[in-house]
């Protein structure tokens, strides 16, 4: 029913509807050329993990990882910056497949674990917290945008 594969570049077609719904639910308009663009660049520079669920063979949401590191432990770390199933196929289990998922392969590469910021009313925080994820709160998130 759900199955969860690694994405590569001829699965970008089955992305770009995904990461453009993904765009426009955090307020940014929709541009299906400029998706398709971004994501080629990723995987052409081999600068993330996309994860793509299908559900009976259709495509209805991703997660997409980025590599960081901690100098501290001198260990790799992922940051699962997207996540984002349609919004007819909640509630099916396909977030958490995602996820399970990302964790899967952050075990498998060694890395140090994964991290994820979200907006503090998503109510996905619970699903998070039941697959093992913590919440930080003895760090500050701070970011700088140039003006």
């Amino acid at each position: 029913m759900i199955s969860i594969l690694k994405a590569d570049r001829i699965h970008i077609p089955l992305v770009v509807p995904l990461f453009d719904g993904y765009r426009v639910f955090y307020g940014q308009k929709s541009d299906f050329e400029a998706a398709r663009k971004f994501l080629e660049e990723r995987f052409k520079r081999n600068e993330s993990v996309l994860f793509l669920a299908l559900y009976q063979g259709k495509p209805v949401g991703f997660t997409q990882l980025y590599t960081t590191f901690s100098s501290a432990s001198l260990q790799s770390i992922f940051i699962l910056n997207d996540l984002f199933v349609d919004k007819a196929f909640r509630k099916k289990g396909i977030g958490e497949a995602l996820l399970q998922r990302a964790q899967e392969h952050c075990v498998k590469l060694g890395y140090k674990g994964l991290a994820l910021e979200t907006e503090t009313d998503n109510p996905a925080q619970k699903l998070y917290e039941r697959l093992g994820w913590k919440k930080d709160s003895s760090w500050f998130h701070y970011f700088w945008t140039p003006e």
